[in-house]
C-alpha cells in the first residue's frame, strides 16, 4: 500500500497540520510505504495553484490523501483513492462576497465531490459540514488530531504571585482581546505565541500588561512555551480542534479553555471552562487556578488521564482502517 500525502509549501509560521501528519505517520505499521508531497508554492494566486493542482496530479499513489489547507488539489486526484481531511470550515463561514463563493465552491463544494472519503478531527467540524454543504454523512469520518510523543510531562512550582499565562495565537477567534481586559488588573505575564498587530500591542501597553510576544518558533521553541508557563487560558471563540489545550495537558499545566464545541469534549474533565464571552467568566476562572491549588492539581491530573485518547498510536490505527476501506 503506497499512500501520497499532499501538504501545503513548509512555511515557519504555519505547521500544525504538519506536525499532526508526521506523528501519526510514525505510527503506521511498516507494510505501508509512503511519501509526503510538499507543494512548491505557496497558496496564493490562480497560476500558482494551478501549479500545486498539476503538481499533485503527476505524484499519485494507491491512496491520495489530502492533509489540509491545499483541497483544491482534490479536483485532478482520482476520486475513488482520495481522502481529504478538513480541520475547518471557519475560512467559509468568515468570508461575505464573490471571495467567499469562490473560497467555498474551490476548496469544499467541488473537494467534496471529488473525494471518496473526507476525514474531520472533531463531531463538531462534521457537524459543520454538514449544516453547510450538501454531503453524505457516511462519506465523513472523525478521527481526531493526537498529541505529541515529543511532550513530556515537566513539574513545576505554581507561581501564586505572578503567573505566567501562556495564550495561543493572536487571529480574532483567539479572543485575545477579551482575555487582555481579563487579566489587567491580576499581576501576571502574558506569553503570547503569535505575531501582534499593532492594535494589540496598544491595547497591551494601555492595560500595563507585562508581555513576552514569540511567533515563527519551531516546534521545539513551542513546547518549550508550555513548560515556563503556570498556565494556558485557551478560551477561543472557534476552533476546528484544540490541539493546544492537549499539549498543556501533556506537559501538566492547568488549562482553562471555552464551554463550546469542539474545546470542551476535546479537553474532557481535564479543564476549568469559561464563557469566551465574558470577561468576568474568564477572569473568575484565572483567579481560580491561582488561589486553588487543590484544583490546579486535579486538573492536571485529569488532563493527563485524558490523553490516552489522543495518543498517536491511537488515531494511527484510525487512519490505517481508513486506508484499508478506501482499498
Amino acid at each position: 500500500m503506497n499512500i501520497s500525502f499532499f501538504f501545503r509549501k513548509p512555511s515557519p509560521t504555519f505547521h500544525s497540520i504538519e506536525e499532526q501528519f508526521f506523528m501519526m505517520q510514525k505510527e503506521l505499521p511498516e507494510l505501508i510505504k509512503y511519501e509526503n508531497k510538499f507543494a512548491k508554492y505557496q497558496s496564493k494566486g490562480l497560476f500558482k495553484r494551478i501549479f500545486i493542482t498539476i503538481q499533485a496530479a503527476f505524484n499519485q499513489g494507491d491512496i491520495n490523501h489530502i492533509t489540509g489547507d491545499i483541497h483544491f488539489v482534490a479536483l485532478f486526484l482520482k476520486k475513488k483513492k482520495t481522502i481529504l481531511t478538513v480541520h475547518d470550515i471557519g475560512s467559509v463561514l468568515n468570508k461575505p462576497g464573490i471571495k467567499g463563493k469562490i473560497l467555498r465552491f474551490f476548496w469544499f463544494t467541488m473537494p467534496f465531490k471529488r473525494v471518496k472519503y473526507i476525514t474531520v478531527i472533531s463531531e463538531f467540524t462534521k457537524k459543520e459540514i454538514l449544516q453547510t454543504f450538501k454531503v453524505n454523512p457516511d462519506k465523513i469520518v472523525v478521527i481526531p488530531d493526537c498529541v505529541s510523543p515529543q511532550i513530556s510531562f515537566s513539574d513545576y512550582e505554581f507561581n501564586t504571585k505572578q503567573p505566567n499565562i501562556l495564550q495561543i495565537g493572536t487571529k480574532q477567534n483567539k479572543n485575545l482581546e477579551c482575555i487582555i481586559s481579563a487579566i489587567k488588573d491580576t499581576p501576571c505575564k502574558l506569553t503570547i505565541l503569535g505575531k501582534l498587530s499593532e492594535k494589540q500591542t496598544a491595547l497591551l501597553e494601555k492595560n500595563t500588561i507585562r508581555f513576552e510576544n514569540q511567533f515563527n518558533l519551531d516546534y521545539p521553541g513551542v513546547l518549550d512555551l508550555y513548560k515556563k508557563a503556570d498556565m494556558l487560558v485557551f478560551a477561543s471563540t472557534y476552533e476546528g480542534f484544540g490541539v493546544p489545550v492537549l499539549e498543556a495537558q501533556a506537559t501538566g499545566r492547568p488549562v482553562i479553555t471555552s464551554n463550546i464545541s469542539p474545546m470542551k469534549e476535546v479537553a474532557g474533565e481535564g479543564a476549568l471552562l469559561v464563557d469566551p464571552y465574558s470577561i468576568d467568566d474568564i477572569r473568575n476562572g484565572i483567579q481560580q487556578i491561582i488561589s486553588d491549588p487543590e484544583l490546579r492539581q486535579s486538573l492536571i491530573r485529569k488532563g493527563r488521564e485524558n490523553l490516552k485518547n489522543y495518543s498517536a498510536k491511537a488515531v494511527a490505527e484510525k487512519y490505517y482502517e481508513l486506508y484499508k476501506k478506501t482499498l
